[in-house]
């Protein structure tokens, strides 16, 4: 139970947490996608659409990464749900979108900041939220953000630890011995019974 904890708060913090691809952009786009039960989770509502529609147009932006594997992000608004990215702008990310693209023989690299899971078994992707320009497909970015939240989440575990063992000590466990010396002695008082009864017995057995 506790490996199965710990492995959903990992899961929903790599799903959640911004991530960042540097990629060169070829092509974008817009299609028409069905949501279904399964993967609409998955997908922002717009704010002007109902909770029961089942298929929408969706943005979608293209990229390759230096070693030539696709990318493909979804270009949704994230508005006020979750996660708060409080993304409004998705018209002018298509725009830079757009702006970025480049060919093979004279590439123009960029960081996709993203967040969430491309799966083509469930047709789920990656939402893209920041496009910056970068000086090449080697540079090195540093996860500023991520580290610290995963810092203070890390120090908030820690101080929910250390609390709850510090109550366990003061409260429950003098509780479990009290009840544990309790069950102990009614134990032996329960064998010293048995134990008279048996000689008693034993006395008759002899005469």
């Amino acid at each position: 139970i506790i490996g199965l904890f710990w492995l959903s708060v990992a899961a929903f913090l790599h799903y959640t947490l911004p991530q960042r691809d540097i990629v060169r952009i070829v092509n974008t786009y817009e299609e028409r996608q069905e949501l279904n039960d399964w993967t609409r989770i998955f997908w922002s509502r717009p704010d002007d659409q109902s909770v029961n529609i089942i298929n929408r147009d969706v943005q979608f932006i293209q990229g390759v990464t230096p070693e030539g594997r696709p990318r493909v992000y979804r270009n949704d608004d994230t508005s006020w749900s979750w996660p708060p990215y409080f993304k409004f702008d998705t018209a002018n990310l298509y725009t830079e979108a757009n702006d970025a693209i480049s060919s093979k023989d004279k590439p123009e690299w960029v960081a996709v900041t993203h967040y969430g899971w491309r799966n083509e078994f469930l047709s789920i992707f990656p939402n893209a939220v920041t496009i910056k320009p970068v000086e090449g497909p080697d540079v090195r970015l540093i996860p500023w953000l991520n580290i610290v939240i995963l810092t203070l989440l890390a120090a908030l575990f820690w101080a929910i630890w250390v609390r709850w063992r510090r109550f366990r000590e003061a409260r429950i466990d003098p509780v479990i011995e009290d009840v544990e010396d309790s069950l102990y002695a009614a134990g032996e008082a329960i064998e010293e019974r048995r134990g008279r009864l048996r000689r008693w017995l034993d006395s008759w057995k002899s005469k």
